[in-house]
């Protein structure tokens, strides 16, 4: 064979008809933002990176620290005229004044050819779902009232039984106290005191109420004693925490399960991460109750990815590809066992998943049982002035009467 040397000019020539013959060949191009930062949230964004990629896409990461902050320059970016491909949000309200605005694209074709309709939640529907058209993808279920308790604790403290009803628990908490333990461990911070709040209005309240409390805004349900059952089981809570908890973060308060310490956290399933990284198994170092009752409603939430309105074609295409590739079972399945969360879709075997997982999702085909959390139902500014009644009350000595008075201004309002 003949060697030569590549002129100048014409190795240049190459280089460039190689980079266009590779970007034509490259499949549609993808810039997703997220917030998904932590070590385990970035091995299961990974995930849905690597079935976009094998899928003939193209995907350009945009991780921002911070849900608020990365939803923020999004939405500044989409304002702006320069959004990205995809951008996350919460499957809530966060996102329905883009979609009033007309900011965002659809994916309707997709949702129709795929059947969201008979896969996804309804609560979840309700949200992406507007006047027909389908504006977000959902890409799984997170639940934030589980309770979690340490099989050490309670083992030293004599307690046999998990609780079953919110009378069980708060007699566990008795004897976590008795036994010189802490009962509660709670990071004293106001979304966590909404957590706290969450829980009881599902597990004390009920269904029924929890819809009228906040779905239906209803001021006769706010007003009632059932109610003020609720806010007096929240208050309740606080006498099983320790000194320390005062700004605490969920995963220290985890730890805290962790180390036996303590003997119960109410915090979403994400603290699964927290016990695998301890090297701590479901069932054996840690026990997870999705409900103090088998009709305990199911609280819903999770991450989605909104799609912001674009004419160019490539992008539209992009769009499309990850409204595919991340609602497909297999990706669906390895984002969910690394995140701790469950996938989104009904039709998914999550038998390789850990035990609570497959409790979560035999609790989530029970339709009855599913209902969104807080947040689906109700506005940012209310959400944000019912937290500042909740905290007030956690940490003052304001009275049950005050403070229900209180958050039904709060929920009433417009």
């Amino acid at each position: 064979m003949t060697k030569y040397r590549m002129g100048g000019v014409a190795a240049a020539a190459l280089a460039a008809w190689t980079l266009a013959a590779g970007a034509q060949a490259a499949g549609p191009k993808a810039e997703v933002m997220h917030w998904w930062t932590s070590s385990s949230e970035s091995a299961a964004v990974r995930k849905f990176a690597d079935a976009y990629r094998a899928a003939g896409g193209v995907w350009v990461d945009t991780a921002i620290a911070g849900a608020d902050q990365a939803k923020a320059v999004a939405i500044n970016r989409i304002v702006g005229g320069n959004p990205p491909t995809a951008a996350q949000f919460n499957t809530t309200k966060q996102f329905s004044d883009l979609i009033d605005q007309g900011s965002l694209n659809n994916v309707d074709d997709v949702a129709v050819r795929d059947k969201w309709d008979q896969l996804l939640p309804g609560p979840m529907l309700d949200v992406i779902k507007v006047k027909g058209h389908y504006y977000a993808l959902p890409v799984n279920i997170h639940m934030s009232t589980w309770i979690w308790y340490s099989k050490a604790a309670f083992k030293k403290a004599g307690i046999n039984k998990e609780p079953a009803t919110p009378d069980e628990l708060f007699a566990a908490l008795d004897k976590l106290k008795a036994a010189g333990l802490i009962g509660l461990a709670h990071g004293g911070q106001a979304w966590q005191e909404n957590i706290l709040f969450q829980a009881m209005l599902a597990n004390v309240g009920g269904k029924e109420l929890y819809l009228q409390v906040l779905r239906d805004r209803n001021p006769k349900a706010l007003n009632s004693e059932a109610f003020k059952q609720v806010l007096v089981a929240f208050k309740r809570l606080q006498s099983y925490v320790d000194a320390g908890s005062p700004n605490r973060n969920w995963n220290d308060a985890t730890a805290m399960l962790i180390s036996g310490k303590a003997g119960v956290q109410i915090m979403g399933d994400w603290a699964k991460g927290e016990f695998s990284a301890a090297r701590q198994s479901a069932g054996k170092d840690f026990g997870c109750i999705a409900g103090l009752g088998p009709q305990v409603p199911y609280l819903i939430q999770g991450d989605a990815f909104v799609f912001p309105k674009t004419a160019n074609a490539d992008a539209v295409k992009a769009q499309k590809l990850l409204a595919t590739t991340l609602l497909a079972p297999a990706a669906q399945l390895e984002f969910s066992k690394l995140k701790g969360s469950l996938p989104v879709r009904s039709d998914i075997d999550v038998s390789t998943m850990d035990a609570c997982a497959q409790a979560g999702m035999a609790a989530m085909k029970d339709k009855a049982r599913q209902v969104g959390m807080i947040e689906v139902y109700i506005t940012p500014d209310q959400n944000g002035a019912l937290q500042d009644v909740l905290t007030a009350f956690w940490n003052t000595r304001m009275p049950v009467e005050k403070a229900q008075k209180s958050i039904a201004a709060a929920l009433l309002q417009d």
